[in-house]
């Protein structure tokens, strides 16, 4: 008799391990919930962009958990600390792995980015980030992105000045050490060219050095230029416009998506980035539904009119609704799975968002057109 119940007992086991690993895949978290992770700088100088992101992409949670979730199924949203590092990005990743991820929104920035998407191609697991623009992050064709690529966001920004003749000499101060900076600067030098927009200084600093900008403030002010383009971050331009302020500089100043978020720099004097412009995909101030009820949500949530990186992440998480609704997924399937289902339903697959009308993707590079923005009055105006 004992022999019997061992016998059955082992019988069960081994049945039991097979329907746990039936349909090949890894990382099958067996819950009734979709587990969606987040990866980005909740502290740190970069955590501006971070907790954007991540206040954004919870509102969507919330909102999507709110009106039945997912194919019936509520979602887990769970969003680990990189503090801007790649190694801790890495570690972030795993530790999300171990909580039974099924899909990745994330990193926020770049070089962290770069340092988990060969993880994520490796494991199968979708990855849609929000605010990495850098070309190779979507190297694989597991990785989509939401905002613009790096050289795209150049070439644009290059033929936004061009096109409203906003200025024709141009100074750069970029970051080349920076895998984004340096990526807008090289698309925009080479559109310049073809506007006939001149270039009369072009100057760069790196991470090392990103807090004394005398040196590049002054050879553009020296150049006669008549805009000072900064493809830099919103930590590093509230620095630079301090000095730009106390050296007594009247260029316009132009940047892309890394400016959003200016006007809530710690310590920053929001009255210094009056008039700057900058190209992003979000202008809180738009009369959509849409985009008021969003504004309206982030504000209640954390006090504050929200950034690009927010809207970003807010429709990543509803791209991963959709995808994950059309390719009919459920959480009991394994990530790999999930990321192979939601590839397949990537195919023809368009979505409106905050951010953009009409959205679909080429290799990863999302396709929407840009919005340009003004800075009065301590707020993001929207330019004709």
């Amino acid at each position: 008799m004992k022999k019997r119940l061992v016998s059955l007992f082992l019988a069960g086991a081994v049945a039991a391990s097979l329907l746990a690993g039936c349909g090949g895949g890894s990382n099958t978290s067996g819950g009734d919930k979709f587990v969606i992770g987040g990866i980005g700088p909740a502290t740190g100088a970069a955590s501006v962009y971070g907790n954007a992101v991540k206040n954004g992409a919870q509102i969507a949670v919330d909102e999507i958990n709110a009106n039945g979730g997912i194919n019936g199924y509520q979602i887990e949203f769970s969003f680990q600390d990189d503090e801007h590092d790649p190694e801790k990005a890495v570690n972030a990743y795993n530790t999300l792995k171990d909580k039974g991820m099924h899909v990745l929104m994330g990193t926020v920035t770049t070089q962290p980015c770069l340092s988990v998407i060969d993880y994520t191609n490796e494991d199968g697991i979708f990855q849609i980030t929000p605010s990495a623009s850098a070309v190779d992050v979507v190297k694989y064709n597991n990785c989509i992105q939401v905002c613009f690529q790096d050289p795209t966001q150049g070439t644009k920004a290059a033929k936004y000045i061009s096109e409203n003749q906003i200025a024709s000499k141009i100074a750069i101060i970029y970051d080349v050490s920076d895998a984004y900076s340096a990526g807008i600067h090289d698309g925009f030098i080479a559109e310049a060219e073809k506007a006939g927009l001149q270039i009369v200084s072009d100057e760069s600093f790196t991470a090392d050095n990103k807090s004394d900008f005398s040196v590049q403030l002054q050879k553009a002010k020296a150049s006669g230029a008549e805009l000072i383009f900064l493809p830099i971050y919103a930590t590093e331009a509230a620095t630079l416009l301090k000095q730009a302020n106390d050296a007594g500089i009247n260029a316009t100043f132009f940047g892309c998506d890394g400016l959003d978020g200016i006007l809530t720099v710690e310590g920053f004097d929001a009255a210094l980035a009056e008039d700057v412009i900058l190209l992003t995909p979000f202008a809180a101030e738009a009369e959509d539904p849409t985009t008021q009820a969003f504004v309206s949500a982030y504000q209640d949530k954390v006090g504050e009119i929200p950034n690009q990186f927010a809207a970003d992440a807010y429709d990543a998480i509803y791209i991963i609704k959709g995808l994950i609704e059309k390719a009919g997924c459920t959480p009991d399937m394994a990530a790999d799975e999930i990321g192979s289902a939601i590839l397949e339903a990537l195919n023809g697959f368009t979505y409106d968002g905050i951010t953009g009308a009409a959205m679909t993707w080429e290799n990863g590079a999302v396709n929407k057109t840009p919005t340009a923005v003004v800075v009065k009055e301590g707020k993001y105006v929207e330019l004709d």
